[in-house]
């Protein structure tokens, strides 16, 4: 044990053991060590002197305290990607009164040296000039310029605004151009060698690059160096005049960046709002914020990388927001790809892992992805209110698959992880408004089907020749092995060699497609050829020839099938072609793990949950696709059935009524809102479908169980005729069925009100007059058919015998038109004398 009164050699916080240096600070977390024990009577502590007040980091947090409330936080826009509005005053109000030794001193650089100097000691504020500990070379903080100072004969110095990682910056008004303000950047440490080799990386990254994102540079300039000043002046080393004294010539000049001058907050300062919950930041669209920047940042990441750099140091402090946009700014770390040469800068806890293990050889754009996950991360980790639903959790998929242990575990590219980010951001949003912002996916082309077995379809003639005369309303939940043909489809990937073969379209059968692309020059190479190959067995129930299949795509891809979401994605529909949905739902969910932002694993995991009996989870993921996009019938129908097992008609109805007409599933909708309406729900002796709102429709008790009520049936009827069948004939064999079915679960309300001896709608059983819309369950005056109820039972069976006749003409055997037959003289009202 450490005696009591000596610091220990090693850190003893929690979560760190770094080296305890001469400072009395640790090399990695930059504190004191915590005391092991009370100090001896002999050895009292050291007062903190007024000094102690002032020090680096205190001053620092002080000076940031008092920009910060220079800044005006307006509201955001209503745009998807709006961020709210700031505002300062004027340039000038930014400017240090006095300019300090960064909080926690900076890292000497010196030859690769690590150590960091600079740093306050035994409750001293530090020392702006001195030596490193380590190996002995000096540094210098001072600022370089003074007010006043004329830079380049153009640029007059106003003062300090911050500090970067590796220099100065100045506020300067440019005398040429009206007192324009511009921001000069210089160096710290001007005796620091790979400084100065970074400055010069910045200064050429800025020239190549016009993102308006990234801050752009005006001009360079050199300015004399301080006579007492010391500095290295040509960026070749510290030691410039070759004498070998470590110092340069005081009359050679120091270079300085001039650049655009960005009025606003840096993300640390925008993270600390969203922890106060000031303003716009303590609203409930921090997490649509925090998505917006990352999508804004990933789209200059991707004009950075298009070029082969990539920017390594990515950080709240690096990243500014200014009026309602955002820079990216201080490019001195910013290297390109393959060039091992100079000093690898990066914030602890915002790199790689793999960077922090190899170093340079450990950059990628992985590695820029990972920073931009800790940055947002930093953002959100605070935030007291999460997104709605299953916002929440595509968020932190998404944010997970940023920042995985394994680089090649996270998105592949900028755009990849922007199209995602943008994806789960449209999701939050439609789910905190109720609004839709639908978003074509560039993954998944539509179904052209839809995920539903009977609901939205006109009943068969079967559903009259079986025998069953009183048969339940199918909520149209398909069966597993029937879902992977009405699930998306996966576009395919444009880098594959046949992606333009298959983009065409076709009319071939699935078997005549598996032979055509067996002739394909690229079949030995394509794994997209054995997805569609895959596919189409499946249409065929062919389901061994689609694991092969699979298995040689996974060959072709070698390690990265590991990887590729497509290989899951196709994994998952065969276990449903096996039914088995509980397998299917784990590679699935695989998917959404890489796919945060799409629609196509959600809908499928919404079918497994579904399938599964999880009412909870079947609701969120139907929920995340429907919310977004109106236009997803597949959704809306799966919540429509989870309406239906709370024997909810109402709420079924009304989710499906919000199908645009654009819809290709409009049709199919309408149809299940007359079949809901007008259906039976559960059989005599049943008991009524659980989870039914207190205000549940009349009709329901032990006379009428599970039949509609009288306002139910009114829309149903009401509807009928304005619903689009037999090609837009106002009369058609789809019709007839569907309006038989309607009458006979009317005719069978009026019949079971007649037995319970519910007369005219006066007594509790459910007889209600209808007079309005559906759903409307009060008191009316109007029948369903006919002026009492006696004529109303005759119009009812009137009806429906005409129905099931024009029903026996479609009869395709003789047998089964005797059937219908005798079923429409059942009905036949007796005649009336």
């Amino acid at each position: 044990m450490t005696p009591p009164g000596n610091p220990p050699d090693r850190c003893n916080r929690p979560g760190c053991s770094g080296r305890i240096e001469a400072t009395g600070f640790c090399e990695r977390c930059c504190r004191r060590p915590l005391p092991e024990a009370p100090p001896s009577p002999e050895s009292p502590p050291m007062p903190e002197s007024p000094s102690t007040a002032e020090s680096p980091s205190t001053a620092g947090t002080q000076r940031r305290a008092r920009t910060d409330r220079l800044f005006t936080v307006g509201p955001a826009g209503d745009g998807l990607l709006d961020l709210p509005h700031i505002a300062t005053p004027s340039p000038e109000a930014l400017v240090v009164e006095d300019p300090k030794v960064p909080a926690g001193g900076k890292t000497c650089g010196h030859a690769g040296c690590t150590a960091i100097v600079a740093r306050p000691y035994g409750g001293q504020p530090a020392l702006p000039k001195g030596f490193c500990e380590r190996c002995g070379h000096a540094y210098d903080f001072t600022p370089r310029l003074a007010p006043g100072d004329l830079v380049g004969g153009q640029y007059r110095v106003v003062g300090c605004v911050a500090n970067g990682g590796l220099g100065w910056v100045y506020l300067a008004h440019d005398i040429r151009l009206e007192n324009n303000p511009v921001a000069l950047k210089g160096l710290i440490n001007t005796r620091d060698p790979d400084a100065l080799h970074n400055m010069g990386v910045e200064r050429n990254n800025l020239i190549s690059n016009s993102h308006p994102d990234i801050v752009r540079i005006i001009n360079f300039v050199t300015h004399p160096e301080p006579a007492a000043g010391g500095g290295a002046p040509d960026g070749d080393g510290p030691d410039s005049n070759g004498d070998g004294d470590g110092n340069g010539d005081s009359d050679v000049p120091t270079r300085y960046i001039v650049m655009e001058f960005v009025r606003g907050m840096l993300l640390s300062q925008v993270r600390e709002r969203i922890i106060r919950r000031e303003g716009p930041f303590g609203e409930d669209r921090i997490f649509e914020y925090v998505l917006s920047y990352g999508c804004r940042i990933l789209d200059a990441l991707e004009s950075l990388h298009r070029k082969n750099y990539v920017y390594c140091d990515l950080k709240p402090n690096n990243v500014m927001h200014y009026a309602d946009q955002i820079k990216v700014i201080d490019l001195g770390a910013t290297r390109k790809l393959g060039d091992e040469d100079g000093v690898l800068f990066g914030a602890r806890g915002f790199t790689a892992p793999e960077v922090v293990r190899l170093g340079i050889r450990g950059l990628s754009v992985r590695s820029d992805l990972f920073s931009l996950g800790m940055t947002l991360r930093a953002l959100s980790d605070h935030a007291d209110r999460q997104p709605p639903g299953l916002g929440a959790e595509s968020y932190r998929r998404a944010i997970a698959r940023a920042t995985a242990e394994k680089a090649a575990d996270r998105f592949a590219s900028a755009r990849e992880m922007a199209e995602q980010l943008r994806g789960v951001l449209r999701e939050i949003r439609c789910l905190r408004t109720g609004t839709e912002h639908p978003e074509p996916s560039t993954l998944f082309a539509p179904a052209a089907t839809l995920l539903d077995a009977s609901l939205g379809r006109v009943p068969p003639l079967e559903r009259w020749l079986s025998g069953e005369r009183r048969p339940l309303l199918d909520p149209g939940l398909p069966a597993a092995d029937r879902v992977p043909r009405h699930l998306p489809v996966p576009y395919p990937d444009p880098g594959d060699p046949a992606a333009a073969l298959l983009g065409q379209p076709t009319t071939s059968g699935p078997r005549r497609l598996i032979q055509q692309l067996s002739t394909s020059e690229h079949k030995r190479v394509s794994v997209e050829i054995r997805l569609r190959q895959l596919r189409a067995h499946l249409e065929l129930s062919e389901l061994d020839a689609a694991e092969q299949r699979l298995a040689t795509a996974g060959k072709l891809l070698g390690d990265r099938a590991s990887h590729d979401w497509r290989i899951s994605w196709h994994r998952g529909l065969i276990h449903l072609a096996r039914s088995e949905p509980g397998a299917a739902e784990g590679e699935f969910d695989r998917v959404y793990r890489d796919l945060p932002g799409e629609y196509a694993p959600k809908l499928a995991l919404g079918y497994c949950a579904e399938r599964r009996g999880d009412a909870a989870a079947a609701e969120r993921y139907y929920q995340a696709v429907w919310q977004r996009n109106r236009s997803q019938g597949s959704a809306a129908f799966g919540l429509a059935r989870l309406r239906l097992a709370d024997g909810d008609r109402t709420g079924a109805v009304e989710i499906l009524e919000g199908l645009p007409e654009a819809s290709r599933h409009y049709d199919a909708a309408r149809i299940a809102c007359v079949r809901i309406f007008s259906g039976r729900l559960c059989a005599d002796g049943d008991s009524a479908p659980p989870g039914r709102p207190p205000g549940r429709p009349p009709g329901h008790g032990p006379s009428c169980p599970g039949l509609p009520g009288r306002a139910d049936l009114a829309s149903a009827l009401d509807r009928l005729p304005r619903l689009y069948l037999d090609e837009g004939h106002p009369g058609g064999p789809a019709r007839d069925r569907l309006e038989a079915e309607t009458l006979e679960v009317a005719l069978e309300r009026v019949r079971a009100e007649a037995a319970a001896g519910v007369r005219g709608g006066t007594a509790g059983g459910g007889g209600e007059r209808v007079g309005g819309t559906a759903g409307n369950q009060g008191g009316g005056s109007t029948a369903l058919f006919g002026a009492g109820d006696e004529e109303e039972e005759f119009a009812l069976r009137t009806r429906l015998e005409a129905k099931l006749r024009r029903l026996a003409r479609q009869a395709p055997t003789p047998g089964g038109l005797a059937a219908l037959v005798d079923l429409a003289n059942s009905v036949r009202p007796r005649t009336r004398f």
